[in-house]
């Protein structure tokens, strides 16, 4: 079978790769001179199935009121704008901060997480690929007795999905990242998950599609995707600035840009972009850096050691496709890593931007569109893309192969929205 592939992102990459394994013969379509250049280029590094979570939850509505009392440091910033797409979204989002949603929500997640942490680890056993990669764990970091007890809720999930997990005290915590040492009054204590890993995303990727290509995979750059030309129930063709594309079957995976190339064909997927940051800066002192991965439960941020390298993460910011740099969103990552570690130079820092692909409910988009019987989709893993990427590339090749899929799928798709 001929599968194009749209998007040269991680998630379209990883579903290359496996559809390749199976056998089939691949496309793979990108407006970028090379893969991974933009969503999954600088992301916060981590592997982190356990920490899968939904933003949409019970406590959300008023967590983000307070969080709008402090607009320099709130880990989610909303900027002034008319956009219905984004208030659709914004809707959808609040129908599930509630209690019942959430356990649905979270237990997929941590369901394709769980899935795709087990298939990276045999990717890498099978190639030997390596992305400043470590299997040392994640240790989620709480401030706040506040923030422990709401921790509790998630730690009962955690158990029922047989996902490894301890609450540590702040000296256990230390145990494991020495370099807080100095923050330690900060500090009240820690979930940590043994599980969860760290690396490259934007490495992992350029080293993957080199493999996939040596598969046969055939990848195709500086291409402008413009429209699926579609006849009755299947489409045709995909229209580029490079001319027609024509294949058997279909793989949108664009990451924020899905549902601007599915709204043509009257296709509604509730995926908008949330504006993501990080600083990359270079290590300068090891007694003052993480040795794996760590996450700001206060101000929901990521801080990740990729080899010679630290990466600060985070923060949602909800303005359209905007991709400018926002300087006070750099404040409030500078001063997450300085107070916790500050041991890399921040005057050298590299300063990203990316948009981040999010559903209202936290689940990523995997399956067919029922009006088309060649389309598929593999998009809408918000801040999780690295996390599930394996898997869902995996998933999606099974799928589109007419394999039984490992794990359940028909919860992932679109008509969960119907």
């Amino acid at each position: 079978m001929q599968v194009i592939i749209l998007g040269a992102g991680v998630i379209g990459v990883t579903s290359a790769w496996y559809l390749a394994s199976l056998g089939h013969e691949v496309t793979v379509i990108d407006r970028q001179p090379a893969p991974a250049l933009e969503t999954s280029f600088a992301n916060a590094g981590q592997v982190s199935p356990g920490y899968s979570t939904p933003w949409a939850s019970p406590g959300l509505p008023l967590q983000a009121a307070k969080w709008m009392l402090h607009p320099k440091t709130s880990p989610l910033v909303i900027r002034k704008r008319f956009d219905l797409a984004m208030l659709r979204w914004m809707e959808q989002l609040l129908k599930n901060c509630n209690a019942h949603a959430y356990d649905i929500n979270k237990s997929r997640m941590l369901r394709i997480a769980e899935y795709s942490r087990d298939c990276l680890d045999a990717l890498r056993e099978e190639t030997g690929i390596t992305y400043d990669d470590r299997q040392r764990g994640l240790i989620q970091l709480f401030r706040t007795n506040k923030q422990i007890d709401t921790a509790q809720h998630d730690m009962r999930l955690l158990a029922e999905a047989n996902i490894p997990h301890q609450l540590l005290a702040v000296d256990q915590v230390l145990e494991h990242e020495p370099g807080l040492a100095h923050a330690k009054h900060l500090l009240t204590g820690g979930l940590y998950l043994p599980g969860d890993e760290s690396g490259d995303a934007h490495i992992f990727t350029q080293r993957l599609a080199r493999m996939a290509e040596a598969k046969g995979v055939k990848f195709v750059y500086d291409t402008t995707i413009m429209g699926l030309d579609a006849a009755a129930d299947k489409i045709m063709s995909v229209r580029t600035s490079a001319g027609h594309f024509r294949g058997d079957a279909y793989i949108v995976a664009m990451g924020s840009y899905s549902p601007l190339l599915l709204r043509p064909l009257r296709v509604h997927l509730p995926v908008y972009p949330v504006k993501g940051y990080s600083l990359t800066l270079p290590l300068t002192d090891e007694t003052h850096a993480p040795t794996s991965t760590v996450n700001d439960t206060s101000y929901k941020l990521a801080i990740t050691r990729l080899g010679n390298r630290i990466r600060v993460g985070g923060t949602a910011e909800l303005t359209g496709y905007s991709q400018k740099l926002s300087p006070d969103r750099r404040e409030t990552l500078e001063l997450s890593f300085s107070e916790l570690f500050g041991g890399g130079d921040l005057t050298a820092a590299t300063y990203w931007t990316g948009l981040r692909p999010c559903t209202p409910d936290g689940t990523p988009v995997i399956g067919p569109v029922p009006a088309f019987t060649n389309l598929w989709l593999n998009t809408g893993h918000g801040t999780l893309g690295w996390t599930m990427a394996c898997g869902s590339g995996r998933l999606i090749a099974d799928l589109v192969h007419g394999k039984k899929p490992d794990i359940p799928a028909l919860d992932l798709s679109i008509s969960r929205y119907n």
